[in-house]
C-alpha cells in the first residue's frame, strides 16, 4: 500500500499542468492499481496507475506500443476535426520524458489525462448498448486499419490456439492436481474439436486473415461515453498487440451476447442473446465493413466459436492444473466457467447460420435483417 503522500511524490514525477491537490484511488482493478489525481484551479485532472509488472513484463515496450497507437489515433480524430481530449487517450510523459516513471522499488507507474465528463458501464444491458460497444470497437479497428508500425507482443501466445493446445497437451500429462480422470466428458468437448478450430489458427498464420491492431480486452467497460450516451474513446490499452481483428470481434459477442453469467452454476440460463449479438454485430461493421477483406467477413461469425471454444480451454486447463492462473472463488470454480462457457459455446453452435446471416446483412448494408 502506498500513502497519499507516497502517491503525492510519484504524481510529481509526470509534466502535469497545475499544481498537486490529493490523489484518490479510482476503481478495484484486478491487475493494476488506479488513481485519480487532482490539481487546483481550473487544471486538468489525471490518471494515475502502477502497472503489475508480474502481468506485464516490459512495461517500456507496452508503453511504446500504447503511445505509438493513441498517436496514430490521435492524427485520425484532428484529421476528423473531432476533439482528441475526449476521443484517444493522451499518454502524460514523466519528467525524463519517458511514457512511464519507475519508482524507487521498481515499479512501474504511468499516467494519463482524466477525460472529464465521461461515463462507463459494467455490463453491457441492452442492444443499445451493445450496438455502441460494437460502433466503439469497430471504429477504434477501423482508425487504425492503415496503422503499419510493428507492436511488442506484451502476452506472448495471446489468443494463438497452436501455443494453447501445446499448453493443453502438458497439462493433460502433468495431471498435477489429479483431476484428470474426474472430467472425461469435459476434455472430449475439446478434442472433438480441436482440428476444426485449428483450421481458424491456420487461416491466421498463413496470412488469410492478416494481423492487424487489436484491444483484446473489448468488455463494455473499456468505453468510455459522453452524458447523451455517445461513444467518447476505447481506454485500457495495456493488452493491445498486432493478432487478427476477428479475435476483438469473437471476444466482444462471447461477453456482450451471453445471457447467463461467465461462472453460471444454472446452465438453463446460459445461451446466446441473438438480439445482442445482431446489436455489436450492426455496430461494429457499421464502422469496419470497408476496411475488412472478405476472407474476414467470411470468418467473422466463427471467431466467437474460436474464443469460446479457448476460454472452455483455458478454464478447463486450469482446473486440471490444478487452478494456477484464474483467481477462484471455491474449488471447482474453474470447472464451473468451463461448463457455462461450452454451454454457451453449443448455443453460439446452434445459432451459427443466424450469425453469419447477421454478418453478411450488416457487411452490405444497415438494414435489418427480415
Amino acid at each position: 500500500m502506498y500513502t497519499a503522500q507516497q502517491l503525492l511524490a510519484i504524481a510529481s514525477h509526470f509534466a502535469i499542468d497545475g499544481d498537486l491537490v490529493q490523489v484518490k484511488q479510482l476503481g478495484e482493478g484486478f491487475i493494476n492499481d488506479t488513481f485519480t489525481v487532482y490539481t487546483k484551479g481550473n487544471s486538468p485532472s489525471y490518471v494515475l496507475q502502477r502497472k503489475n509488472k508480474h502481468i506485464f513484463t516490459n512495461v517500456p515496450a507496452m508503453m511504446d506500443n500504447i503511445v505509438s497507437v493513441t498517436n496514430h489515433l490521435r492524427e485520425k480524430v484532428v484529421a476528423a476535426h473531432g476533439n482528441p481530449q475526449h476521443e484517444v487517450l493522451t499518454v502524460i510523459a514523466a519528467s525524463d520524458s519517458h511514457p512511464y516513471y519507475q519508482d524507487e522499488a521498481g515499479e512501474y507507474w504511468v499516467m494519463t489525462l482524466y477525460i472529464d465528463g465521461a461515463v462507463t458501464h459494467n455490463r453491457a444491458d441492452s442492444t443499445e448498448l451493445a450496438y455502441k460497444g460494437g460502433l466503439a470497437i469497430g471504429r477504434f479497428q477501423s482508425q487504425l486499419a492503415d496503422f503499419a508500425q510493428d507492436l511488442y507482443e506484451v502476452i506472448q501466445g495471446f489468443h494463438n490456439l497452436g501455443h494453447r493446445l501445446q499448453q493443453w497437451d502438458e497439462a493433460l500429462a502433468r495431471d498435477r492436481a489429479g483431476r484428470r480422470d474426474l472430467v472425461t466428458r469435459e476434455i472430449d468437448w475439446i478434442e472433438s474439436r480441436r482440428e476444426a478450430m485449428m483450421r481458424f489458427q491456420q487461416l491466421v498464420d498463413n496470412g488469410t486473415l492478416p494481423k492487424r491492431v487489436t484491444h483484446n480486452d473489448t468488455k463494455i467497460s473499456n468505453i468510455l461515453f459522453d452524458q447523451a450516451g455517445n461513444v467518447m474513446c476505447v481506454i485500457d490499452l495495456d493488452t493491445v498487440m498486432s493478432s487478427t481483428s476477428l479475435n476483438d470481434y469473437g471476444d466482444a459477442i462471447r461477453s456482450y451476447a451471453n445471457t447467463g453469467s461467465e461462472d453460471d452454476r444454472d446452465l438453463d440460463r446460459v445461451s446466446l442473446s441473438l438480439p445482442m449479438c445482431e446489436a455489436y454485430t450492426r455496430g461494429y461493421l457499421l464502422q469496419r465493413r470497408s476496411t475488412l477483406t472478405d476472407a474476414e467477413l467470411q470468418n467473422l461469425a466463427l471467431s466467437a466459436r474460436f474464443i469460446t471454444y479457448e476460454q472452455v480451454l483455458r478454464f478447463l486447463m486450469d482446473y486440471i492444473d490444478g487452478d494456477t492462473y484464474y483467481k477462484t472463488a471455491y474449488p471447482d470454480h474453474n470447472l464451473v466457467r468451463a461448463r457455462a462457457q461450452y454451454a454457451l459455446l453449443q448455443s453460439m453452435e446452434s445459432h451459427y447460420d443466424d450469425m453469419r446471416h447477421f454478418v453478411d446483412c450488416y457487411s452490405r448494408n444497415s438494414t435489418p435483417p427480415l
